[in-house]
């Protein structure tokens, strides 16, 4: 079998307040680009997982990571070799690794079906695998586990995405948020929450890593109808009224920019 582990965007991402437990209270909109990390699976006498491409060297713990940690948190008869290429940077808001472990999930369905508690055996992997698991636009709630799918019209929406090539972990980014609730998600078709939406942890992101603002700023000025960073960061996305005009900010960018990470694709 072979598996697209889709990239997760933010089409936009509220934070509303920090919780007790130290996670924070938020609301987003969940989107795929029909493009990622691919994993081919077979049978095999016991769990098995290799890996290559280009961001592979970044992955570090063969056990730590969460095509392993997917496996193990699903009870079947037999065992899988998963061999995975590795074509998302690491920790860069595209939810690469709960991508992977989402498309693991769905091999298990396919091959052996899902235990009926899978949504809490995935949201104990992180808070974007359960909606990595359907890979479908969802309004996610809570620390982002609560999830509404919703009909998209971005669906066919030509995309791009674009890193700095700097690696920014989550939990920074969540400690440098200001902690003012600047509103909820506004209401209307998805097309209208992604425009007038934002992503609040777009500021404390910058503070960490400037290149994100200079990306944006780049984007902003392909014709992008809206350029935004994705997730925690340092990915930014940039979505197009067509593909010529993505396909010509892209050539544009990697002239001007040759040590930045690009991929193209359209929405799911």
């Amino acid at each position: 079998m072979r598996e697209t582990a889709y990239a997760k965007i933010n089409l936009a991402l509220h934070v509303r307040r920090r919780r007790a437990d130290g996670y924070h209270e938020l609301e987003t909109v969940f989107a795929f680009v029909d493009g990622g990390d691919v994993l081919s699976a077979g049978p095999a006498q016991r769990d098995e997982v290799t890996m290559h491409g280009e961001f592979a060297p970044q992955i570090t713990d063969p056990f730590g990571n969460l095509v392993s940690k997917a496996l193990t948190a699903l009870p079947r008869a037999q065992g899988l070799r998963i061999e995975l290429e590795k074509s998302l940077p690491v920790a860069a808001g595209l939810g690469g690794g709960s991508a992977d472990a989402g498309a693991v999930f769905r091999i298990v369905r396919e091959l052996h079906g899902l235990p009926d508690d899978w949504q809490q055996r995935a949201a104990k992997l992180g808070a974007d695998v359960p909606a990595c698991v359907e890979s479908v636009t969802c309004i996610g709630r809570g620390t982002g586990t609560e999830l509404e799918p919703i009909e998209s019209d971005m669906a066919g929406t030509p995309v791009l995405l674009v890193n700095p090539g700097i690696p920014l972990s989550t939990g920074p980014v969540f400690a440098a948020w200001d902690g003012t609730d600047r509103g909820a998600l506004p209401e209307g078709p998805v097309s209208a929450v992604a425009q007038l939406g934002r992503n609040d942890l777009e500021a404390p992101a910058i503070g960490l890593v400037p290149e994100i603002g200079t990306v944006l700023a780049e984007l902003r000025k392909t014709g992008a109808e809206i350029a935004r960073m994705s997730g925690s960061g340092a990915t930014c996305f940039a979505t197009y009224r067509s593909h010529d005009v993505m396909r010509e900010a892209a050539d544009s960018l990697a002239s001007s920019q040759p040590g930045w990470w690009q991929m193209q694709g359209r929405l799911r």
